[in-house]
């Protein structure tokens, strides 16, 4: 594997690390807390960051991607937990999901990362390239987790 290669995945579980740290201590209720002014809870956040990884790469490969039952509806860009017609997966279980997910896309794609495919709408033909955007996408979401934390009062590891 190439050295910027290793450097792209080191930055993948970083990111991955520090999301993880921002929702240490948290409770099940804490998560689920959808603040005046938020569409979403941290809850959603941490799903959204899951799913949109695959379904970026998906997007791009074409190929499927397995996603646990019921990620579309809940964590799809546009969806929001008032309209959830059914319970969302518990946030130990988006925490391993999320834990697992770095280490699971370097064994999936970790000899593809420069492989040319049709160019998306945005420009991107690689996996690497894809990554590089879902990296900026976790940051983006990562600051709102801890943006709705301070609002909660819950501020111990933000």
């Amino acid at each position: 594997m190439e050295k910027h290669h290793i450097v792209l995945f080191q930055q993948l579980q970083d990111y991955r690390s520090e999301t993880l740290h921002a929702i240490e201590g948290m409770t099940e209720e804490e998560v689920n807390l959808v603040p005046v002014g938020f569409n979403n809870g941290i809850l959603w956040n941490l799903g959204h960051i899951y799913l949109d990884q695959y379904l970026w790469i998906s997007h791009l490969t074409k190929e499927e991607i397995s996603i646990p039952p019921g990620f579309h509806e809940w964590f799809a860009y546009g969806t929001k937990p008032a309209d959830w017609q059914t319970p969302p997966p518990s946030l130990d279980t988006l925490r391993q999901l999320l834990a697992n997910q770095p280490e699971q896309i370097r064994t999936m794609y970790g000899e593809r990362l420069e492989e040319e495919f049709p160019a998306t709408e945005s420009g991107m033909h690689t996996i690497s390239q894809v990554l590089v955007r879902t990296i900026f996408h976790e940051g983006l979401h990562l600051a709102a987790i801890t943006a709705i934390r301070r609002f909660l009062g819950n501020t111990q590891n933000v």
